[in-house]
């Protein structure tokens, strides 16, 4: 899991960084607000991290602008403010959780694996978007209307990305590094054959969603007005 940290003290930056790092996330750390706002614009990440008080822009600003460009990437507040006001700023801002300092390692990584959870599979073991249901296990792949189809592990891994991040749009590269590893020349072009091959099913099944290509950016899972 990708996380992005946004912390300007710099021995609360790395002990941050390891204690994630020893957990298996992935992390990239910061330690200002514009650098925080390029990585959220520029990269996927599963979670981000941002202290209130850092130099440039303040993680409440960070927040509102990624909120504001339509990234729904959960995102833990670290502050050291404790007064209700400031909670139900950061919250108001967009986050997702707040966490006030010093906290307990235990506790920081509750936050992590709880807000990790969602665009996670239900108990049922599905994913839902709009009118689509996807079946993980079975890797069946549902519309509201009732039709559905198989999907090859592939197309399965594609819609559970797009889906996990939503309202952002993604780079070929992005796709290809998330769902073969690697970036090659090779991967690229398979990236365009496995999205013609889920929109196809996408129409199949009769959904209101598409997956839209925006030329020289990416590709993103859109629900058609009706």
């Amino acid at each position: 899991m990708k996380v992005l940290l946004a912390e300007d003290e710099k021995r609360m930056n790395r002990a941050l960084c390891e204690i994630m790092r020893q957990e298996g996330y992935e992390v990239t750390s910061v330690d200002n607000g514009e650098d925080a706002l390029y990585e959220i614009e520029s990269n996927i990440y599963d979670l981000c991290v941002l202290d209130v008080m850092m130099p440039g822009l303040s993680g409440y600003d960070v927040a509102k602008k990624a909120r504001a460009s339509g990234i729904r990437t959960p995102i833990l507040m670290l502050t050291a403010k404790s007064e209700l006001d400031d909670k139900v700023e950061g919250l108001d801002s967009g986050a997702d959780d707040y966490l006030t300092k010093p906290f307990m390692t235990k506790e920081l990584l509750a936050r992590l694996r709880a807000l990790g959870r969602r665009n996670m599979p239900t108990n049922d073991g599905s994913l839902t978007y709009e009118d689509l249901k996807i079946d993980v296990k079975n890797a069946t792949l549902k519309c509201e209307n009732g039709q559905s189809v198989r999907l090859a592990e592939k197309e399965l891994r594609i819609l559970e990305y797009f889906i996990a991040n939503q309202g952002q749009v993604l780079t070929r590269e992005q796709i290809a590094l998330k769902i073969w590893g690697y970036e090659s020349d090779s991967e690229y072009n398979n990236v365009e054959v496995y999205i013609s091959f889920v929109r196809k099913k996408l129409a199949f099944v009769g959904s209101r969603c598409e997956i839209k290509a925006l030329r020289g950016i990416g590709y993103e899972l859109r629900c058609k007005d009706v």
